[in-house]
């Protein structure tokens, strides 16, 4: 029996709306399978990401990672080559020496005594430590009774000696332990127990590090404010711990100085509060906290840059074309900027040629916002917001393309978080903010740490102010 019209027309409706549910299901499919694709990039370059690649530490690198592959053999002997400069060790001139030992022969291979003198000998240097102890002052303080008061007084210890048991030096050693050699307190105590034969607890190893603190906050404090009124800083910041919770360690690098600050947080206030009345030009990554800077006076760092277009390489298709393209780029601006630096390009050469580069890069990085890859495409639009911030170092002279200074300072202190798991109160965050800032300023200006810590210790105990951190003129104008 054939259906009737009406069983036909209700036959075609119940079609269209299944193709219409199909249609619907294929859109939503369609949605699924574009969010689907862009995780799996996600999670793909995740994977991927290193110390090549993105902002992660080489210490989080895989094994495999850190293997390089064989080198092929040379065909040359190890060790020095022939032709190769000699390094030795200069002799020291005589009347440094603690011990002279002329050695003459009694007699030649003939059976005939020698006499005489060699104006030229040839000579033999030996340097050894001899046995290492603690020099104990014991201050006997008497109490005498007056004959015709009655009244007894009792002796005061004189000015410069310390009220503890600890003197200027041995704090200074005890500090510098833990600040710059990474030691722990119970290593500090074994090593001041085998060397000077000298015990100590570990409660005495904090209290000699929270005096040292307590000398050292003004030349730190100083040290503060001088690097306000520099022109370029640079500036990272690291994972940190402080009573078992979250911190950042903050660094600011200066020509001269470089300060720390540990914080609890990792945002804006705690940049602000690291710089405070900074007004130069503040090289640095991409972080967020760093965006209440002028634009005009932020250089953006160009290593952190480069990791970047290394992982978008690393995703191939169009991202990755647009990666190799951006990396291409930035290792021919890298090329140039070595010639400068080691005078064989002008800085006015070197400007006219990286004008085209850098329209270059803007073409390129708009190319990347159209990029199916949302991590591509929202770096690229975040770049082209800071794109002025990309070539300060271009336009003004003293800025350099990355902030390497400052991440080589802070890895000495991430070495020493991982084996100290942070601070474990305020006191503990002081202390190791100024013993960070004092060596490694002191570093930067060829100073001796002990030295430094060892005076400034002294001149706390007869009221006097401590010695700067801050360069000397005779050495600013050495630099040039």
């Amino acid at each position: 029996m054939q259906p009737t019209y009406e069983e036909l027309q209700q036959q075609v409706a119940d079609r269209d709306r299944q193709i219409a549910d199909l249609k619907a299901q294929l859109a939503a499919a369609d949605q699924r399978i574009v969010k689907l694709e862009a995780l799996v990039l996600d999670l793909q370059s995740r994977l991927k990401r290193n110390s090549r690649n993105s902002n992660r530490p080489p210490s989080s690198d895989p094994p495999w990672l850190l293997r390089k592959p064989p080198t092929p053999p040379s065909g040359r002997k190890p060790g020095g080559q022939p032709g190769h400069p000699g390094h030795q060790r200069p002799l020291l001139p005589p009347d440094q020496m603690d011990e002279l030992v002329p050695i003459k022969p009694d007699r030649c291979s003939c059976g005939k005594r020698l006499r005489g003198h060699d104006s030229n000998p040839i000579r033999h240097q030996v340097a050894d430590l001899p046995p290492i102890k603690p020099h104990w002052t014991e201050y006997q303080l008497h109490a005498l009774t007056c004959t015709a008061c009655g009244k007894t007084t009792r002796a005061q210890l004189p000015a410069g000696v310390p009220t503890g048991a600890y003197g200027p030096r041995l704090q200074a050693l005890v500090a510098v332990c833990a600040g710059m050699y990474r030691l722990s307190k119970r290593v500090t105590v074994g090593l001041l127990g085998d060397w000077l034969n000298l015990p100590m607890s570990l409660g005495s190893v904090t209290a000699c590090e929270q005096q040292v603190s307590a000398v050292l906050a003004g030349p730190t404090e100083e040290a503060r404010v001088y690097v306000e009124r520099q022109r370029v800083a640079k500036v990272d910041e690291t994972g940190w711990r402080q009573r078992r919770a979250r911190a950042w360690l903050w660094v600011a690098v200066t020509l001269w100085v470089t300060i720390f600050l540990i914080h609890r947080r990792r945002n804006v206030d705690a940049a602000r509060e690291l710089m405070r009345g900074f007004s130069g030009i503040l090289t640095s990554d991409r972080w967020k906290a760093y965006l209440s800077w002028p634009i005009r006076k932020r250089q953006l760092c160009w290593a952190h840059l480069l990791r970047a277009f290394t992982a978008f390489g690393e995703l191939g298709g169009t991202a990755g074309r647009l990666g190799e393209s951006l990396q291409a780029e930035a290792q021919q601006m890298f090329a140039w900027w070595r010639r400068v630096k080691d005078g064989t390009l002008s800085r006015s050469t070197f400007q006219s040629y990286m004008s085209p580069l850098q329209t270059g890069v803007k073409m390129l990085l708009e190319q990347g916002t159209r990029c199916r890859s949302p991590e591509v495409s929202a770096t690229c639009r975040d770049l082209l917001k800071l794109f002025p911030a990309m070539w300060t170092f271009v336009r003004v002279e003293g800025v350099e393309p990355t902030n390497n200074e400052a991440e080589r300072a802070i890895r000495h202190a991430v070495i020493w978080r991982k084996s100290s798991f942070g601070t474990h109160s305020p006191e503990g965050s002081r202390f190791v903010e100024r013993i960070l800032t004092v060596s490694a300023t002191l570093k930067l200006q060829g100073r001796n740490v002990v030295d430094f810590i060892t005076r400034a210790c002294e001149a706390s105990l007869h009221g006097n102010k401590a010695p700067s951190l801050l360069p000397s003129r005779a050495l600013v104008r050495a630099a040039g």
